[in-house]
């Protein structure tokens, strides 16, 4: 039978690491990491990433291998991540995926189209975000492909400016390029999400921003400040405190306003892994309490699906 790739998706807060990491222990296994945001060294406290002990309780991969200075596509994500996952289903049944970067998710379960790439368009991009902002950037983009800017988040600068350069250098709508036609892959998979009412969600996200702030994440934003025009760093938690150094607003609107923006990106997570993938949706609260109890539903799950042998 296939070896099978389990996906866990989810908001933001909501408890991925911790029960991925059941996950992998349960079925004796390692984790992909699909968290963009967890990709690079330089980046930790205002990322989330998984504590020391939690990366010896489980081996994880795709956790602090890149710089902030280093491109890295989704579909370039595609690519090492299938490589990884030949080379771990050689003694693995089951590998677990985890993470909330819808894109590159995604890409490994369905595939991500080929498109064209300039270095040059793309740096020309991001100078102008820098000089003028995303809104110039937008409006370009819904004259060239107003099918995807009717449906991208607007606020999303490196999709925005990726479309666009796509259209510029293509001389197509970026929509055009995109295949409907998802690849075939030589695993099973099935995709497994956490969710819980709003109110549960956004108190863990205020907690969480909380918490960042008495780690020192207004420290690692200091240590990073000369780089702020990184698209890397481009990401919540980090342009707020940017904004802060610049003397745009105090400490306390910077922190109110990474709470009231990861709020949002927790919506927008949960809106697109509906709409995009098919996933069993499990309960965040019961598992935070007792993890045994998603573990017997994701293998009932798999027992149903006739996937592994028992």
């Amino acid at each position: 039978m296939n070896p099978l790739l389990i996906t866990l998706v989810g908001p933001t807060a909501i408890g991925k690491t911790a029960f991925s990491i059941e996950l992998a222990n349960a079925f004796d296994t390692e984790i992909i990491s699909a968290d963009s945001r967890q990709f690079f060294k330089e980046m930790s406290i205002g990322t989330a990433k998984p504590t020391l002990p939690e990366l010896a309780a489980a081996n994880h991969h795709f956790v602090d291998f890149l710089s902030i200075h280093d491109s890295f596509s989704a579909g370039d994500f595609e690519r090492a991540v299938l490589v990884k996952l030949d080379e771990l289903f050689k003694s693995n049944d089951v590998i677990i995926m985890s993470g909330g970067s819808g894109l590159y998710v995604n890409a490994v379960l369905n595939g991500f189209d080929p498109l064209p790439y300039s270095k040059e368009i793309r740096e020309q991009l991001n100078a102008k975000v820098e000089k003028e902002g995303i809104s110039p950037l937008v409006e370009q983009l819904e004259t060239l492909d107003p099918v995807f800017a009717a449906s991208v988040d607007k606020a999303n600068t490196q999709r925005v400016i990726r479309a666009l350069e796509v259209c510029l250098v293509a001389k197509k709508p970026y929509s055009s390029l995109r295949s409907k036609t998802n690849k075939k892959r030589s695993f099973s998979m099935l995709n497994f999400g956490l969710d819980a009412p709003r109110p549960w969600i956004y108190e863990r996200i205020n907690k969480r921003v909380d918490m960042m702030i008495e780690e020192g994440l207004l420290q690692e934003v200091e240590s990073l400040a000369k780089h702020q025009g990184l698209n890397s760093l481009k990401s919540v938690g980090y342009t707020e405190l940017f904004d802060y150094l610049n003397q745009k607003c105090t400490l306390q609107e910077a922190v109110e306003q990474i709470k009231l923006n990861t709020r949002r990106f927790s919506k927008r997570q949960l809106t697109w892994f509906r709409n995009k993938l098919e996933v069993q949706w499990l309960d965040a609260q019961v598992i935070q309490q007792n993890p045994e109890i998603g573990i017997e539903k994701v293998k009932e799950y798999i027992q149903v699906a006739g996937i592994l042998k028992q």
